[in-house]
């Protein structure tokens, strides 16, 4: 899986890890650990100095709290909303407990840890999700990959995303990936009610199923996130 590793950026960077042969990248999550999805775009201004003192400062306290890097993608096309993040990533941590830990002492051991990445990273979101059971997914370069963040209005007890989610599979979709119930820290609050990965054979089969099925016509949902992945 780990043919060709173009960068590595811990922490919310960038990190891709490239499969040549099959154009494909697997994930594996164990129930209990941690799933980070991080959404950044990276300063152009001096990045590989700063980015040189980062690795070097924040990489050990967090190694030491477990985290692992996994793949990340560059984004392509935003579909719906007002922000495209150049980067979308996912993270690892062994359990809540470390992951909640490293955020608590972070600061103690590098006290211009929020500093470094406020000049490193123009845009930074992040949400972390505790595993419920034991997840396995990949995602293939040559489909039509989106992923869609939710936010249902604050009253609303109707799942509308079990009926969205029978649409798309009726549609062709295939769902890669569904998160809820996360986290987000503060100062890189990103805080939707679901993120969902759906693959497509095809942007022609995702722009006819949007047709059909438009997530404006939802009442019951008060913000959506939606951008292709690469």
């Amino acid at each position: 899986m780990k043919l060709l590793v173009i960068k590595l950026a811990f922490l919310g960077a960038f990190c891709y890890q490239g499969v040549a042969q099959t154009g494909k990248k697997a994930f594996q999550f164990k129930k209990g650990e941690v799933l980070d999805v991080l959404l950044v775009t990276g300063t152009k201004n001096n990045y590989k100095k700063m980015f040189d003192r980062y690795k070097k400062t924040a990489f050990p306290v967090a190694s030491k709290f477990t985290y692992q890097p996994q793949s990340g993608f560059r984004t392509k096309k935003l579909i719906m909303g007002s922000h495209l993040p150049v980067n979308f990533i996912f993270g690892k941590w062994s359990d809540i407990k470390k992951r909640k830990e490293f955020l608590r002492v972070i600061e103690n051991e590098v006290p211009d840890f929020h500093k470094q990445r406020k000049e490193l990273f123009t845009y930074f979101g992040l949400a972390y999700f505790e595993v419920e059971n034991d997840v396995n997914f990949s995602i293939y370069k040559n489909k039509f990959n989106v992923v869609t963040s939710f936010w249902k209005k604050k009253k609303d007890k109707t799942d509308f995303y079990k009926v969205w989610e029978n649409s798309v599979k009726k549609n062709g979709g295939k769902v890669i990936l569904k998160l809820e119930n996360g986290e987000s820290p503060t100062g890189y609050y990103y805080r939707p009610d679901i993120i969902s990965i759906v693959e497509w054979e095809t942007h022609e089969q995702f722009e006819s199923f949007s047709k059909k099925y438009p997530l404006s016509s939802y009442a019951r949902l008060s913000n959506v996130h939606q951008f292709q992945i690469d």
